[in-house]
């Protein structure tokens, strides 16, 4: 099981934090670069595909984040069970 999720109030880089399978990781939005931590080859592979299709989305949803609004909550990653953002 893994989840994505942005924090209120959270500094840049613009970044989301995923939790999978005892790991934790930080991704930069822009980029999609691994900033901090690890995950399993095959999750960080299947994050980063996720990522990539919601750039925008995930972008939008940090400034609402930083700026302690409410973000819109993501459809999961078919493949990573429970995948979204968190607020």
């Amino acid at each position: 099981m893994g989840v994505v999720q942005i924090y209120y109030a959270d500094h840049a880089p613009p970044h989301f934090h995923v939790q999978y399978a005892g790991e934790t990781a930080k991704f930069e939005i822009e980029t999609l670069a691994l900033i901090d931590g690890s995950l399993p080859a095959r999750a960080r592979g299947l994050v980063t595909e996720w990522a990539s299709l919601h750039q925008v989305e995930l972008m939008e949803a940090f400034r609402k984040a930083a700026a302690s609004e409410p973000p819109k909550k993501f459809r999961p990653f078919a493949k990573i069970t429970n995948v979204g953002v968190l607020g």
